[in-house]
């Protein structure tokens, strides 16, 4: 099952460095254009990836209701909370985005509110849940769910939350540094300090619960992408993949921290892979899938991107 670990960390990886820069625009979405037409600009240069990026979110639920249906029930038990405030901030921000232009005439600043609502309240919410899976979940020595919602507000996890709402502003705007329209490179350089506090805080803090080399080169290799963006921002092509590599790795980090350990408590309690795992003949069953999806998923994903790799401007067609 360590094979299906890597797929589900995989997708899950893919989705944060590609989804990432839809919730950081959508978040400044008001700050980067005041006029109509300018921020439609803007939501048009995500427009043409905005629903291929969260498939891969989509394709990692369903691995792990597949593959690890154990760990799927002891995290969502653990953090129902943070997962209904994540579903709350992910439809609004599909549905806002997607609804906003329908009716030419109509007035859009509820929906432009909802855009950035919605992708505020996503990034809070995976932050505080990654948070939450490196510090340990709320459950008890048995694995059940502890009588404490507020224990999922902990300091670590709130500075997870934070930390990700700076982290996806930085990817919105080096990922608008390259397709998008007008200049973004004096506000791109505002979020560079908040991230690399986050970065610090979070490593040293979190080397208080434990970890592993595996862990270690995760930790690095995150150090290494966010000094590629600081020292790589008058070349935006080059910091867009490093920033995206960055966005990737707190879910890697949360995969590899104490494998083949998957879940945590404070209490002692803990889930290893092949527990979380379904039974063989389900695995085998998944396997036919697996290589297939993956592969129709990258294709399509970079056909997109050589189809829409040209800057927005006033010409362009938007598809929001």
């Amino acid at each position: 099952m360590t094979i299906w670990w890597g797929v589900l960390g995989l997708l899950l990886g893919g989705y944060f460095a590609l989804a990432g820069y839809d919730y950081g625009v959508g978040m400044l979405l008001p700050a980067l254009s005041r006029d109509e037409a300018g921020q439609r600009r803007v939501l048009g240069a995500v427009g043409p990836f905005f629903l291929a990026n969260e498939v891969w979110l989509v394709a990692a639920v369903g691995v792990l209701f597949g593959a690890f249906p154990h760990l799927e029930g002891r995290v969502f038990a653990g953090a129902y909370v943070l997962i209904v405030l994540l579903l709350l901030g992910l439809v609004t921000f599909t549905a806002a985005v997607q609804l906003r232009s329908r009716h030419p005439e109509g007035n859009r600043r509820g929906w432009t509110f909802a855009i950035t609502a919605g992708a505020l309240v996503t990034a809070v919410s995976w932050g505080l849940f990654l948070g939450n899976l490196v510090r340990g979940l709320p459950l008890d020595a048995q694995g059940r769910p502890v009588d404490d919602v507020l224990a999922l507000f902990n300091p670590y996890a709130v500075l997870w939350g934070l930390g990700f709402v700076a982290l996806f502003c930085l990817q919105g705007l080096v990922f608008l540094a390259v397709r998008g329209p007008g200049r973004v490179r004096r506000l791109t350089r505002s979020f560079l300090l908040p991230v690399g506090v986050f970065l610090v805080t979070a490593t040293v803090w979190g080397a208080f619960f434990g970890g592993s080399w595996a862990a270690l080169t995760v930790v690095a290799v995150a150090f290494a992408a966010y000094l590629t963006v600081l020292f790589g921002l008058r070349r935006p092509r080059l910091a867009l993949p490093a920033v995206m590599l960055l966005s990737a790795c707190p879910a890697l980090l949360v995969g590899v921290l104490r494998f083949p350990v998957v879940l945590s408590s404070g209490a002692g309690y803990q889930l290893t892979v092949d527990q979380a795992a379904t039974t063989p003949d389900m695995a085998a069953v998944l396997g036919w899938f697996a290589a297939p999806t993956l592969l129709v998923l990258v294709v399509v994903q970079w056909l997109t991107w050589r189809a829409h790799r040209r800057p927005v401007d006033e010409k362009s067609l938007l598809h929001f």
